[in-house]
């Protein structure tokens, strides 16, 4: 009687034990693939940004070639001083180039043909009528309209000529002053070059 009872007791035990090595088992295989899950995505990640490392490796290269080859023409640029100034001016809220504006460009144009290695910096220019954002456009048209003219007349290259919108912020007449806001509706034409 007591062996059995000892079975008894016993045998419960033993099933647990086989219960326990089961349900372990089943927890190492979930984690085992869990961790080959990750595994595999982790590889994935890294791939992928091994090729975007590429990528912008390359992109750097391009970059540095370009810079470099900017800096190969800039070369020189650092002794051109202002060779021509000129003026041109427009009429209220307009940005058409007049015969009394051409003849001025055709000066700036002959200049430039003279001075082949001369860049020109154009730069509009407003009264204060209107509001700035307005101005700052409009003093665009006139500045790109110049260029335009420059460009069309005189096969001029664009990469040569430089525009720029002050629009009302840079008045040569102040307000108070005999017929500022003409004067002041202008463009000034800029050529820099060797002398």
């Amino acid at each position: 009687m007591r062996s059995l009872l000892i079975f008894a007791l016993i045998l419960p035990l033993v099933f647990a034990g086989c219960a326990t090595k089961g349900y372990v088992a089943e927890q190492i295989a979930a984690s085992e693939a869990k961790t080959t899950a990750d595994m595999s995505a982790l590889s994935e990640k890294t791939d992928a940004n091994a090729t975007d490392i590429s990528s912008l490796q390359a992109l750097a290269q391009q970059i540095s070639d370009k810079a470099d080859e900017a800096i190969n023409k800039a070369k020189g640029y650092e002794n051109y001083q202002i060779i021509w100034q000129g003026e041109i001016n427009f009429d209220f809220d307009q940005y058409l180039i007049t015969a009394t504006a051409e003849a001025i460009l055709n000066e700036a144009g002959e200049k430039m043909e003279e001075n082949p290695g001369s860049i020109l910096m154009v730069a509009g220019h407003t009264d204060r009528t209107g509001t700035s954002k307005y101005n700052h456009l409009l003093g665009q048209y006139r500045a790109d309209a110049a260029k335009r003219y420059l460009a069309s007349r005189f096969g001029i290259s664009l990469y040569r000529m430089f525009t720029i919108s002050y629009g009302e912020d840079k008045p040569v007449a102040m307000p108070d002053e005999q017929n500022a806001s003409s004067r002041n509706r202008r463009v000034s034409v800029t050529i820099w070059g060797e002398l």
